[in-house]
C-alpha cells in the first residue's frame, strides 16, 4: 500500500504485533501516523518507533483517548490543576470486566481467505482456530494481555492527569488463577505496583467475579490528603475527605444530537464518541501547526512500556527498574534480554538506533 501510494494520515488498528512495523513504515514513507495502544509488544519496539518518528518529523498520536475524554478534562482542570486533592500520594486502577474469554476450540483448518502465515507475520506462530483471529486479545502471542489493553489507558489518564513521567520501579504478580479451561493465555488475574517517590499507581484486574465498586468497574481513583477523585470512561465524582456525597461531578458528554449519525453507526461506543472526535481534531491540528499532539507517542510509549514491564516483573518475580536512556533495565541482564522479543522469520526486529 506504501509502496503503490503517497498518504498524509495512516490510521493503524491491526493487532498489536503489527504495531511496530506498520508505524515504522508509514512515517518513513511521509505519513503522519494515529496508532492504536499499546503502540508495541515489547519495549524496544517502542523506543524504535519513538526514535522514527522524530527522526522522520512526523506527528505519531496513540488511541489513549481518555486524555481527550470531555469529563476527565474537566476533572482535570477543575480539581487537580486547582490543587484540590493537595498532595497525591496513592492511586488505584483497575478492570473487572469478564473480558478474557473461555476459548475452548480445538484447532482448525485455516480458511482459504486467510493468509494465516502474513496474518502472523512476526509473532509466534500458534495452531489456528478461529479466536485466534477473532479473539486475538487472549493470547499473549499477538499484545499485551489485560495490563496491555485496559492497563495502559486508565495508566496513561493518570500519568496525564498527574503530570507523571517514567515510573521509578514496576512489581507485579498475577496469573492464571480460575479460568484455567480457556485456550488463552494471558493473566486473569493480575496485580501491579508502579512505583514514584511519595505515590504509588496501583493496577488490579480480574476477569472474574464482581467488581468493589459496580459504578466503576474500569477506572482510576486518585487519593489525596484533601479529597478524592473517582474516574472512568462514563464519568468522574469528586469527594472533599470526610464527604459523602460528591461536592463536584460530570458524566460523560452525549453529542448524538449534534452528530446523529452517533446513533446508527454499528458497534459504536456512544460514552466514547466526543473523546475519539477530540482526539482526531488534537491529531490534525499538532499536524497542521507543526506541534507535539495530547497523546504524542512518546507518552504512548512511556505507558505502553511501563504495561509491559509490569507482564515482565510478573513472570520474573521480581521487580524492575527500566533505564530508559542506556534502554537497559538496572541490574538486571535477564530482564534486559526481554526487553526485545524473537520475530519469526524473515520479519527483522526494528532497532531504535537504525530506523
Amino acid at each position: 500500500m506504501l509502496a503503490e501510494h503517497e498518504f498524509d494520515i495512516v490510521l493503524i488498528g491491526t493487532p498489536d504485533h503489527w504495531h511496530a512495523l506498520q508505524a515504522i513504515d508509514a512515517v518513513k514513507s511521509g505519513a503522519h501516523v494515529f496508532l492504536q495502544k499499546p503502540i508495541s509488544v515489547d519495549v524496544k519496539e517502542g523506543e524504535a518507533i519513538l526514535a522514527a518518528a522524530r527522526k522522520y518529523d512526523k506527528v505519531v498520536q496513540i488511541g489513549t483517548q481518555r486524555r481527550s475524554t470531555p469529563h476527565l478534562v474537566d476533572a482535570k482542570r477543575k480539581i487537580v490543576d486547582e490543587g484540590l486533592l493537595g498532595k497525591v500520594s496513592h492511586v488505584e486502577m483497575c478492570c473487572y470486566y469478564h473480558m478474557r474469554g473461555k476459548v475452548t476450540k480445538d484447532p482448525q483448518p485455516v480458511p482459504d481467505y486467510l493468509d494465516y502465515d502474513m496474518w502472523t507475520g512476526p509473532a509466534p506462530m500458534r495452531e489456528y482456530n478461529g479466536s485466534v483471529r477473532r479473539r486475538w486479545r487472549a493470547y499473549m502471542e499477538y499484545g499485551n494481555g489485560i495490563v496491555g489493553d485496559m492497563c495502559v489507558h486508565m495508566f496513561d489518564a493518570t500519568r496525564w492527569m498527574l503530570d507523571l513521567g517514567w515510573p521509578e520501579k514496576i512489581t507485579s504478580t498475577g496469573g492464571i488463577y480460575i479460568q484455567k479451561d480457556s485456550l488463552a493465555n494471558t493473566n486473569d488475574t493480575q496485580h501491579a505496583i508502579f512505583e514514584y517517590k511519595d505515590l504509588q499507581c496501583v493496577w488490579d484486574h480480574r476477569s472474574w467475579g464482581n467488581a468493589p465498586d459496580p459504578e466503576y468497574p474500569w477506572a482510576y481513583i486518585i487519593y489525596g490528603e484533601n479529597g478524592t477523585l473517582k474516574a472512568s470512561v462514563r464519568k468522574y465524582e469528586y469527594f472533599p475527605t470526610g464527604a459523602k456525597e460528591p461536592a463536584m461531578a460530570m458524566d460523560w458528554v452525549n453529542e448524538s444530537e449534534k452528530y446523529p449519525e452517533d446513533l446508527t453507526e454499528d458497534g459504536i461506543e456512544l460514552f466514547a464518541a466526543s473523546a475519539m472526535r477530540n482526539h482526531m481534531l488534537d491529531f490534525i491540528n499538532a499536524i497542521d501547526h507543526k506541534t507535539r499532539p495530547i497523546a504524542d507517542i512518546e507518552q504512548g510509549h512511556i505507558s505502553t512500556a511501563s504495561c509491559i514491564l509490569a507482564n515482565l516483573s510478573c513472570e520474573l518475580n521480581r521487580p524492575l527498574v527500566y533505564d530508559h536512556e542506556t534502554r537497559t533495565v538496572v541490574n538486571d541482564y535477564g530482564a534486559t534480554k526481554l526487553l526485545e522479543r524473537s520475530y519469526r522469520s524473515p520479519w527483522q526486529h526494528p532497532d531504535p538506533l537504525t530506523v
